[in-house]
């Protein structure tokens, strides 16, 4: 069964803190979710399916639709895939609401990093001992003596896409450039300032070769996002965003036998969305991508189709996708690498974004000129290793 113009987003919301040392985790996930109700102008006893990854605190989804007062809630899911997780989730929201199981889906992430909830460092951003796969997973014990982490994978990753195909760290510096000039029109922006190609090479060295600029914030907060049947949509008096295509898939080294550090699982999950949505690459006005490392946007664009393989350094170049400037505007919030990383996991303001730019109600300053059609890529785990993938596309309804 095809998903597209089966289910609308009609509700976003970003929470605009970004240090929540006087709030509980569940409090950010609670007032996210009553934030994107509001802007779509529904209420929790609407909501008959919720959605939550492992950002939720307590038991997960029984915890939060306890917390919340969700008393009509019939659908749940808890799928965890890291920050790729609520991309995920819009894809599962649509193939129930699809399958006529539920009307009114909620979505939330939250977290609190910078005050002891979910330290970063762990894959995907999954807290505890930097890097270090918990003790239950198979291949613990076969990478951990090893000490790698988030950092240093990613490294690899950067390391090695400059060994075959020239790639320069001026070329992955244009990301953050990019998403600098953007954050700067964002008042909630962790970081507002616009730097220089020369500010990120030459920032201090994290993990050769990525630089401090080239590493995402880390940030508390969080995001919630509605997904209604196309018959609730209509009777909102919101701007309807309807979704066209999702895809979902796995990227693992499977024991080192397909350790392929210069692609990433958008290979598998672009395809099949653009031809599930009916569109082609020309029709994308624009594109939120994952930015947890600025070599995460430039792989993921590659493999997404925007360009050949090994051209992503030329494409991210010389302010292309900055608003107004180049062919493919891209995180327009400014981002994981400038406006906000929830819980380091922040897919969700993926979507929230997009759906922003969709509707018009970006910052003047990026606003996109006649977004109509728009994408949202998350990437979840470690690019240098195990992670997911999941790519959605979206339209405007006139």
């Amino acid at each position: 069964m095809s998903i597209k113009g089966k289910a609308y987003v009609m509700g976003a919301y970003e929470h605009p803190t970004r240090d929540a040392p006087d709030k509980t985790t569940a409090q950010l996930h609670a007032e996210s979710a009553k934030g994107a109700l509001e802007d779509a102008g529904l209420s929790f006893d609407d909501v008959d399916a919720y959605f939550c990854a492992g950002d939720a605190p307590g038991f997960g989804a029984m915890s939060m639709v306890d917390y919340m007062g969700l008393r009509n809630v019939r659908h749940t899911d808890t799928t965890e895939t890291g920050g790729s997780s609520y991309l995920v989730h819009l894809n599962h929201a649509c193939q129930a609401i699809a399958a006529g199981k539920v009307n009114v889906a909620l979505i939330t992430l939250a977290g609190r990093p910078r005050n002891g909830g979910g330290r970063p460092g762990g894959p995907g951003g999954g807290g505890g001992k930097p890097g270090a796969l918990s003790d239950g997973a198979p291949e613990a014990g076969f990478e951990n003596i090893y000490g790698g982490s988030t950092h240093n994978t990613y490294g690899m990753c950067a390391m090695r896409h400059m060994y075959e195909y020239g790639t320069t760290s001026e070329q992955l510096a244009w990301i953050k450039v990019a998403a600098s000039h953007h954050a700067q029109w964002n008042e909630h922006a962790f970081l507002k300032n616009v730097v220089t190609v020369e500010d990120v090479v030459n920032s201090r060295m994290i993990a050769d070769p990525l630089h401090l600029l080239d590493c995402c914030v880390v940030t508390d907060g969080g995001g919630a996002v509605i997904v209604t049947s196309p018959e609730v949509a209509r009777s909102l008096n919101r701007p309807k965003v309807k979704v066209l295509g999702a895809t979902e898939a796995p990227k693992m080294p499977l024991g080192g036998q397909e350790l392929d550090l210069t692609y990433c699982g958008a290979v598998w999950t672009g395809p099949p969305t653009f031809a599930e949505a009916g569109v082609t690459h020309a029709d994308i006005k624009y594109a939120s991508v994952y930015d947890s490392f600025t070599i995460t946007v430039l792989m993921t664009l590659e493999d997404l189709g925007f360009c050949k393989k090994g051209e992503g350094g030329k494409f991210v170049a010389d302010g292309n996708l900055i608003s107004g400037v180049g062919k493919l505007p891209f995180n327009t919030d400014g981002g994981g690498l400038c406006n906000n990383h929830p819980t380091n996991r922040g897919g969700i303001t993926k979507i929230i974004e997009t759906v922003r730019q969709l509707r018009g109600e970006a910052h003047p300053k990026v606003q996109v000129p006649n977004c109509d059609i728009a994408l949202a890529h998350g990437t979840g785990g470690s690019l240098g290793v195990r992670h997911a993938a999941a790519t959605v596309i979206m339209e405007r309804e006139a």
